[in-house]
């Protein structure tokens, strides 16, 4: 008997492509080339995060993105009404709405879709009329992906970064305790009819791991493969990134057909 296995796609996160050209000012290196570069390795989309300050993609970047690409982009984004003005003025593929302070140095933590009131639901409503998939990037949190579901969310996007942060730190224990809320984070949301997504901190282990996870329909990455490429190149790193997502797949295929 054969055993499908639903297919887990690969967004790659080109933020610290414009980290890099904007450190010293000018052009280089081309974050748009960057996302190019990445659809011919394999991925499957492209995730930008154009954050209130600008520190990395700007709004020119955001444009010709949308201008150039044939694959899905994914406008990452703050629940704020200007980005959401913009989203409906570019209209990407999805919006993944995020917490964003000024002063983190990346993402911390899940967004409080509990907290955002009517106020997000609202904005979550709107971009959802514009045709753009509305994506919510939270914590493996049982009444906040409830809540998710409740405001009309397609997607959640769920926060591996505390997992990865233990498996980083040896904390072997603490680490299995976390990845176990992500599974069920995962097979909760895929219970409220949500397409289920995870990021943040991933490694070529880690994405191994968590392509196990059948709910799991995509990953999106982007810092790790930044530095990989300082190595190995971009495109280098993308193919392997793709081949640890493979094997992680083939794991869950073998467990299903024992």
């Amino acid at each position: 008997m054969t055993t499908i296995v639903p297919p887990i796609r690969l967004g790659v996160n080109i933020d610290h492509v414009a980290t890099l050209r904007n450190a010293r000012g000018g052009a280089l290196p081309d974050p748009v080339r960057a996302a190019q570069l990445a659809c011919a390795a394999g991925a499957d989309g492209i995730t930008a995060h154009l954050r209130e300050d600008r520190r990395h993609v700007r709004d020119a970047d955001m444009r010709r993105l949308r201008e150039v690409l044939t694959v899905p982009l994914n406008f990452e984004m703050a629940a704020t009404d200007e980005m959401v003005a913009l989203a409906l003025e570019l209209k990407p593929h999805a919006s993944c709405l995020v917490p964003e302070r000024r002063e983190e140095r990346t993402t911390e933590g899940g967004l409080d879709v509990i907290g955002g009131g009517i106020d997000l639901a609202r904005k979550v409503e709107k971009l959802g009329h514009a045709g753009i998939r509305v994506s919510l990037f939270v914590a493996p949190d049982e009444d906040q992906i409830a809540r998710a579901a409740d405001i009309g969310a397609a997607v959640i996007e769920l926060h591996t970064g505390a997992w990865c942060e233990l498996l980083a730190e040896g904390r072997a224990v603490e680490a299995a305790a976390e990845f176990a809320r992500l599974q069920a984070a995962a097979r909760q949301g895929a219970s409220l009819g949500l397409e289920i997504h995870a990021g943040h901190g991933l490694d070529y282990a880690s994405a191994e791991t968590i392509a196990a996870l059948e709910p799991v329909r995509e990953l999106n990455i982007g810092h790790f493969l930044v530095g990989e490429a300082v190595f190995v190149g971009f495109e280098a790193a993308i193919r392997q990134m793709r081949i640890a997502m493979a094997r992680g797949r083939a794991h869950l295929g073998a467990s299903r057909a024992a």
